[in-house]
């Protein structure tokens, strides 16, 4: 990045920093107004108050749990299976000494 380019992006950042310490000094309400805040939190518990009162709900969510552990069983399965390969195929290159096609 060329340096002119560079100094007028600090510049520019420092002059906005600036503007909004002064709109917030200013105009309070308007800022907080337009300031995010982060929603209300669930109650805690809440969920798991829904699973075991909602038999509908409880029998979903264990479904959902269900599929989510075989997914990562499966991903678990897969990646062991390649390590596998890859070590076999390191012995293999190894034992024969054919270094030149290892790279």
């Amino acid at each position: 990045m060329n340096r002119p380019l560079a100094r007028f992006r600090v510049r520019l950042v420092l002059a906005l920093g600036a503007a909004e310490i002064r709109a917030r000094l200013r105009l309070p309400r308007l800022m907080w107004a337009l300031t995010r805040r982060p929603a209300r939190p669930a109650a805690p518990f809440a969920e798991l108050v829904r699973i075991e009162s909602d038999p509908a709900y409880r029998a979903l969510f264990f479904a959902e749990l269900d599929v989510a552990l075989e997914e990562r069983l499966a991903t678990r399965t897969a990646v062991v299976d390649e390590i596998e390969a890859a070590a076999e195929r390191l012995k293999a290159l190894i034992r024969h000494g054919d270094h030149g096609r290892a790279a």
